[in-house]
């Protein structure tokens, strides 16, 4: 789901600080819109819309899921982003890493934008777009998968 924002991204610190941002915004923090965000905050890596279904208590169906992430990230306190050909994946808008993805195992993992400034850069002088890895990752293959590599550059099947 790509939603454009109404109100610039607000990267609430806390999810107290997002509760907030929505009443003044004159918008309801029902039980399962808290729960999301809860749930958000305490995530280690970008979840699911199913995975926050699970996550939140009570459990949250599906469809509500969708609908309050929709409603966060419209007013700038939830993003999403797409890694591999999964479903996407939210997670707090103050959230600030990058990712890279392995586009072999579907892994991936959080990258400090300083960590990847070369590459940005790199990307700028040689075709002039200025990237960023923030919805979607830098994809290639991890560390494992990279060592499946054949001498001909094509990935051993496994």
């Amino acid at each position: 789901m790509t939603v454009p924002l109404l109100a610039p991204t607000v990267g609430a610190p806390t999810p107290a600080a997002a509760v907030t941002t929505l009443r003044s915004r004159g918008l309801r923090a029902s039980t399962a819109r808290r729960a999301v965000l809860a749930a958000l905050f305490e995530a280690e890596a970008p979840l699911t819309a199913e995975e926050l279904a699970v996550r939140t208590t009570p459990c949250s169906d599906l469809a509500s899921v969708y609908r309050n992430l929709e409603t966060l990230e419209t007013h700038g306190l939830v993003r999403h982003i797409h890694i591999g050909h999964g479903p996407g994946r939210y997670l707090t808008a103050g959230a600030r890493d990058e990712f890279v993805a392995c586009e072999r195992c579907g892994a991936f993992e959080r990258v400090a934008p300083a960590v990847l400034r070369a590459v940005r850069d790199a990307v700028h002088a040689a075709v002039g777009y200025r990237v960023r890895c923030s919805h979607f990752p830098l994809a290639g293959l991890c560390p494992a998968c990279a060592g499946d590599t054949m001498e001909d550059g094509h990935v051993r099947p496994r």
